[in-house]
C-alpha cells in the first residue's frame, strides 16, 4: 500500500498550521511551527511565496489541508470525496463526516493513539478490534453503535496507556464514549459538521468546488 514516508513536518509548513501529525512533539518547542520566524514555506523559489495565490491555488491548497490532516493519498481521498458526493445533502458536509467515520481517525480521537499516523499503524498491525473482530484496515467506516477496542493481546503497550492519559486531560469528542480502564470506547452517532471544531479553519467548499472543475 503506497504511502507518505517524507518528512510531516514540511506539511505543516506548507499549510502554515499545525496539523497534529507528529503527537506530542507538535505541543513542544521542537516543533518548527513553534518558530514560526525560522519556518517558512518548504520549497526554494522566494517568488513564488509572494505571489497572490489564484482561485484555483485556494481550493487546491484546502484540498491538500483537508487531505494531510487526515493523512490520505490523493487516490484514496478522491475515492471518499465521490461517495459524498452519491449522498443526500450537501457534498462539503458528507466529505467531513465520512472521513470522520475512518477507524483510524476514530481511533485518535478516542486517544489510543497520539496522532493519525500511529493511530493507522495501530490498526494495520492488527491492536485493533471492531465489535469483537480484528479490523486491519484504516480505511473502515465505523458505523454508530459499533464497540472499538484495543485487542486482548495489546492492553499492556505502554504507549496505547500514556495515550488514554489523554482522556482525563482534554476528554473525547461529544459523538464518542471511552472506558479507559477497559481500552474500549463507542461510536455512539454520526456528528454534525460544527461539531467537527477541529477543522474551523477548513473551507470544505473549496474542495467541492476543485473537483467539480
Amino acid at each position: 500500500m503506497a504511502r507518505y514516508t517524507g518528512p510531516k513536518c514540511r506539511y505543516c509548513r506548507a499549510e502554515r498550521a499545525k496539523l497534529f501529525l507528529k503527537g506530542s512533539r507538535c505541543l513542544s518547542s521542537k516543533c518548527p511551527m513553534a518558530r514560526p520566524a525560522e519556518c517558512g514555506l518548504p520549497g526554494k523559489d522566494p517568488k513564488a511565496r509572494t505571489k497572490k495565490p489564484t482561485d484555483y491555488a485556494l481550493m487546491l491548497r484546502a484540498k491538500q489541508r483537508l487531505k494531510r490532516i487526515y493523512c490520505m493519498l490523493e487516490k484514496q481521498f478522491k475515492l471518499t470525496f465521490n461517495d459524498a458526493s452519491k449522498m443526500a445533502g450537501k457534498t462539503g458536509d458528507n466529505l467531513i463526516l465520512l472521513l470522520e467515520r475512518r477507524l483510524d481517525n476514530v481511533v485518535f480521537r478516542m486517544h489510543f493513539a497520539c496522532s493519525r499516523p500511529q493511530a493507522s499503524q495501530l490498526v494495520g498491525h492488527g491492536h485493533i478490534f471492531v465489535n469483537g473482530k480484528r479490523v486491519d484496515i484504516p480505511s473502515y467506516r465505523v458505523k454508530p453503535g459499533d464497540v472499538i477496542e484495543v485487542a486482548p493481546q495489546s492492553k499492556e503497550m505502554m504507549v496505547i496507556k500514556e495515550n488514554l492519559q489523554e482522556v482525563e486531560k482534554s476528554g473525547v469528542m461529544p459523538w464518542l464514549s471511552v472506558d479507559v480502564e477497559n481500552m474500549k470506547g463507542q461510536f455512539n452517532a454520526i456528528p454534525k459538521r460544527e461539531e467537527v471544531t477541529e477543522l474551523e479553519g477548513v473551507n470544505e467548499q473549496l474542495v467541492v468546488e476543485l473537483y467539480s472543475r
